[in-house]
């Protein structure tokens, strides 16, 4: 029950610069064809996201995780934060 007391398991919106930075990998690029040029917030209209603050206990993982979906019904995309606090592909 602690764990449930402590534990935020909702999904939240992602900023402007959490846009920003995950429009900015180039596996993101790839995968929608992304231009240089292309505003985040542009990618954004049209794929949906979430961001939740986990917690796992198993293998431990703390931090950030984004779920991506585009629009159609694919896997989604799973990032998460590696120990530099960069984005990776989960």
């Amino acid at each position: 029950m602690i764990s449930a007391i402590m534990h935020d398991r909702n999904s939240h919106n992602l900023t402007e610069a959490e846009w920003k930075e995950i429009a900015d990998l180039p596996v993101i690029r790839e995968s929608w064809g992304l231009e240089e040029s292309e505003d985040p917030l542009v990618f954004a209209s049209y794929v949906y996201a979430a961001k939740f603050n986990f917690i796992s206990g198993s293998p431990g993982y703390v931090g950030d995780v984004y779920i991506i979906q585009g629009d159609s019904l694919t896997e989604p995309m799973v990032l998460r934060r590696d120990k530099d606090g960069h984005l990776i592909v989960c």
